[in-house]
C-alpha cells in the first residue's frame, strides 16, 4: 500500500500564500489553498481601482488559472473559521480537512482603533471590493455636486479626505488630485470639478514616516503643488456621515477614505498564540509558531524582526520571501535535510505622488520625480501575473499619460440608500 504523502495546507492566497504553493510545485506532498475568494489581488495597485485608472479584471487573477500547471495543488473556495491545533485540522463551515503543515498567510485588514462603526462612513483599501466602493463614492459624489443648488452641499461633496499618511494615503491622495483637476475638468457643465478640495491627514509629524526625511518632505510637495492640503500632526476623532472631527475643528466631507492602520486576521485567537498588540503572530527564526513546529505563519499576519531587531514591514516583497522560505522549508524537512532562520531582504520603499512624480529609497539609492516614477511603473508591471495583465497595465499607463483619461469610470453597484 502507497505511503500517504504529507499534506500541506495554506490559509489564504495573497502573495505569501501563493509563493508558498509555488515553491512545493515539485515536493513530494499535497497542497490545498484555502481563500474565501476566487482571485488573487495585487494590492499595491488597488488604489488605482479606486480612482478609475484600472478596471478590477487589471489587477485581479483566478487562484485555479494561477495554479492551473501545479498538479499538486488543490485550490478550494471557502471560509475558515478557525483550526484544530490539537487535532490538526483546519475548519470551514461545512466540514474540516486535516494537515501535516500548515501556513497561515491570511494578511490584515483596516484597523480603526477601536471605532469600528467609522468603517461604514470611512472605508479602507484592502479589496476589489473596497476599491470599487471608493470609486462608486467617488464619481457619485461629482455627479450629486453636478445637481446640488446650494453652495455649502456643493463644497462638501467637492470634498475628499485620506486618512494617513503611509504609501496608500499619499498614492489616494495624488490620484484624487489628478482626477479631479485633469481628467473630469472637461466633463461637467455646472460645476469645476478642478476646485475640489483633497485633504490628506496624518496624525504623525510627516507622511510617509518609513522613508528618509529629504523624500518625505519632497512627496509632500509634490502633493501641494497638485493642491493637495497636507496636515500633519492632526488626529481624526470621529467620521460620519457628513465629515471629520479632528481635535481641532471639523472637515465636512462627502467621500472619506481610511488608510491609517491595519490589524491582522484572527489566526492569533484560531491557534491560542502570542501575539502583538496589531493581532500578528509571534513566530520564531524558522516562522513556525513556538511550540507548534508545523505551524507557519508569515506575511501581515506575523509579527517578524530582521536581523537588526526591526520590525519587517507588511509589504508585498516582504510577504513574497516568507512564503518562498516557508515553501522551500517544508520541501526540506519531508527530505530530512535541515533549514536555516528566515533572512529578510529589504527591496526598497516606493510610492507613487502622481503624474511623474514617484519616490523611491534603495539601498542607499534615492530617485525621486520623473525617474522614480518610470522605476515605480517598471517595478509594479514587473511584479504583475503574466505577460497579458503587464502589457495591459503598461499600454493602459502610456494612454493615460498621453490622454488625462482614465477609462474606468463606471459607476456599478447599488449605491446605499439616503441615511443608509
Amino acid at each position: 500500500m502507497a505511503q500517504k504523502r504529507p499534506q500541506v495546507v495554506i490559509i489564504g492566497a495573497g502573495f505569501g500564500g501563493l509563493e508558498a504553493a509555488k515553491s512545493l510545485s515539485r515536493a513530494p506532498v499535497d497542497v490545498t489553498i484555502v481563500d474565501r475568494q476566487n482571485h488573487h489581488c495585487f494590492q499595491p495597485l488597488l488604489y488605482q481601482v479606486a480612482t478609475a485608472a484600472l478596471s478590477p479584471a487589471e489587477v485581479a487573477w483566478p487562484i485555479r488559472h494561477i495554479l492551473r500547471e501545479q498538479r499538486n495543488a488543490t485550490v478550494l473556495m471557502a471560509e475558515v473559521t478557525g483550526v484544530d491545533v490539537t487535532g490538526r485540522c483546519v475548519l470551514i463551515p461545512s466540514g474540516s480537512f486535516s494537515y501535516d503543515y500548515l501556513v497561515v498567510a491570511t494578511g490584515a485588514t483596516h484597523s480603526y482603533f477601536g471605532h469600528d462603526d467609522w468603517e461604514k462612513h470611512a472605508p479602507g483599501l484592502k479589496r476589489i471590493e473596497d476599491a470599487l466602493r471608493i470609486r462608486r463614492e467617488m464619481l457619485i459624489a461629482f455627479e450629486k455636486a453636478e445637481l446640488a443648488k446650494d453652495d455649502a452641499e456643493r463644497r462638501r461633496l467637492l470634498t475628499f479626505v485620506i486618512v494617513g499618511g503611509g504609501a496608500t494615503g499619499v498614492e489616494m491622495a495624488g490620484a484624487f488630485a489628478e482626477i479631479a483637476r485633469l481628467t473630469l475638468v472637461e466633463d461637467f457643465r455646472r460645476i469645476d470639478p478642478s476646485t475640489a478640495r483633497i485633504v490628506l491627514i496624518e496624525a504623525g509629524p510627516r507622511i510617509l514616516p518609513a522613508l528618509p526625511e529629504d523624500l518625505s518632505d519632497y512627496a509632500r510637495r509634490a502633493l501641494e503643488r497638485m493642491g493637495v492640503e497636507v496636515m500633519t500632526s492632526t488626529r481624526v476623532t470621529k467620521c460620519d456621515a457628513g465629515g471629520v472631527d479632528l481635535e481641532h475643528g471639523r472637515i465636512d466631507a462627502s467621500t472619506i477614505v481610511w488608510a491609517a492602520g491595519i490589524v491582522a486576521s484572527p489566526a492569533a485567537a484560531w491557534l491560542g498564540a502570542a501575539h502583538d498588540r496589531a493581532g500578528r503572530v509571534t513566530v520564531g527564526p524558522d516562522l513556525s509558531v513556538p511550540g507548534q513546529p508545523e505551524i507557519f505563519v508569515i506575511g501581515d499576519t506575523a509579527a517578524v524582526q530582521d536581523k537588526s531587531g526591526r520590525a519587517i514591514p507588511g509589504v508585498a516583497p516582504a510577504a513574497k520571501q516568507m512564503g518562498r522560505y516557508v515553501g522551500k522549508l517544508i520541501a526540506r524537512r519531508v527530505a530530512g535535510k535541515p533549514s536555516p532562520p528566515f533572512r529578510y531582504r529589504h527591496m526598497g520603499d516606493l510610492a507613487a505622488i502622481g503624474r511623474r512624480a514617484a519616490i523611491v529609497s534603495l539601498h542607499g539609492m534615492k530617485l525621486k520625480g520623473f525617474l522614480g516614477w518610470l522605476f515605480w511603473g517598471v517595478a509594479h508591471i514587473y511584479f504583475l501575473i503574466g505577460p497579458k495583465h503587464r502589457f495591459i497595465v503598461a499600454f493602459t499607463w502610456l494612454w493615460d499619460y498621453v490622454t488625462f483619461h482614465r477609462g474606468a469610470r463606471l459607476i456599478t453597484g447599488v449605491p446605499p440608500r439616503e441615511g443608509e
